[in-house]
This record gives C-alpha cells, structure tokens and sequence, in this order.
C-alpha cells in the first residue's frame, strides 16, 4: 500500500489529541506558526495541555485563542510578554495558568536532546540566575554548567513551506524556525504545509524534516493562512 500521509480535513489533522497532552507548536513571532492547525485543536475540544512555544501568542489568533478559550494549563516559553500578548497577560496576572520560563537556545536544545534520544544536558545557560534555582550545577573545568532535562512533547504541530505525501518537509527561510526540532521530539507530528507536491520534487539534498518523523500533513495554502 502507498504512502500517504496528507489528510483531507482538518479534524482528521489533529484527531485524537488527548486532554492533558504536551503540544509543541512551532513558529517565532509570527514567522512559521502552524495557526490553522491550532484552530482546529480548539475546535477539537482537547484542554488541559502544556505548551511549549517561543512566545505566548499575540492578538486573538491561533495560540493566543487557545490559551483565551481556557485550553492551556501550563505553557514552556522563552518571551511570555511580547506586543499583543494579552491573552497570556491577563491569565497570568489572574493565576490561571503556569508558567515554565526556558532560555530560547536551551528550548530548542532540550527538545533537540528528546528527538536524539539524549535524556539531559549540561549547559552555561542560566547559571547564577533564577532560572536554575533547585537545579543541579556541576563544575566542568572550572567552569560551572546547569542540568537540563530532555522536552518531549505528545503532539507537534507544525508548520512547513513544502511537504510530499510521505511527509519530507522543507521550509521557508526563518519560518524553519523549532519545526525540524519539534518534529523528532513528539510522538505524533502534524504538519500544516503551504504546498504539496509529487513525490521527487523535493531534492532529497535540502529535505530537512525526513518523513519518517511526520505523521500527518494538511494543506493550508499560503492565501489561506495569511487570511
């Protein structure tokens, strides 16, 4: 039987994502944001999630609907408050949801370090701030690091500039962004691509998500997630 990991509707693209899943969703600013996919996990119904994104969302669209809608208990980030971050602003100041604050090199480590099968890593990152308060430091040659653990996620979604039906992706400059990390971290991809194209018109040289770490691909064209 072929290969075919495009599906047609977007409730199949995020069917079966559990209540209490941890969902990585790429994107930085609004640069690769798989919005589409997160409107249709609000309509999903799934709540209780940890997120673990670069930013908290901004304006009323896709994370930041999520987090308004009550959907998200817990959310891993690097910049929480940016220009339109009300949503998360208000749910913080009101203490409805947690806060988990990672350095951004040690986000896409972390995450990098689950898809490698790596369970934690020493990094200089945060030593000597609150951020490694109840930490492990450890001198390694005279200098100290912090521990950090692996971040696996139940569910990735993503999003990518190109995908075929077996779900070899490419993206489009800085939207590349977490989404190549993101997709070897979780146990279940799902890719929002802005094309889809035949199998071989991806140069096998600049693929750079394999399909073999996506599970689902569902086409947004690039009009219709600018909308």
């Amino acid at each position: 039987m072929a290969i075919n990991k495009i599906v047609e509707a977007r409730a199949d693209a995020v069917s079966g994502v559990k209540d209490g899943s941890t969902v990585l969703i790429s994107g930085f600013g609004a640069a690769g944001v798989p919005t589409d996919l997160i409107h249709a996990l609000l309509d999903q119904g799934a709540r209780d999630l940890t997120v673990v994104s670069n930013n908290a969302g901004t304006g009323d669209r896709g994370l930041a609907a999520l987090l308004k809608e009550g959907r998200v208990r817990r959310i891993v980030c690097s910049y929480p408050r940016s220009a339109g971050s009300v949503a998360f602003d208000e749910l913080y100041a009101a203490g409805k949801i947690e806060l988990e604050l990672v350095p951004q090199g040690t986000l896409s480590e972390r995450m990098r370090a689950a898809g490698a099968g790596i369970p934690a890593f020493y990094t200089p990152t945060s030593v000597g701030t609150q951020l490694a308060e109840g930490k492990e430091v450890r001198e390694i040659d005279g200098r100290e690091y912090v521990l950090e653990y692996a971040l696996k996620g139940d569910v990735a979604l993503v999003q990518a500039e190109k995908a075929d039906r077996w779900g070899n992706l490419v993206y489009n400059k800085s939207a590349r962004n977490f989404g190549p990390v993101m997709a070897t971290a979780a146990d279940l991809t799902i890719v929002e691509a802005r094309q889809i194209v035949e199998l071989g018109e991806i140069d096998p040289e600049i693929v750079v998500t394999p399909g073999v770490f996506v599970d689902r691909v569902f086409h947004v064209p690039a009009v219709a997630a600018a909308a």
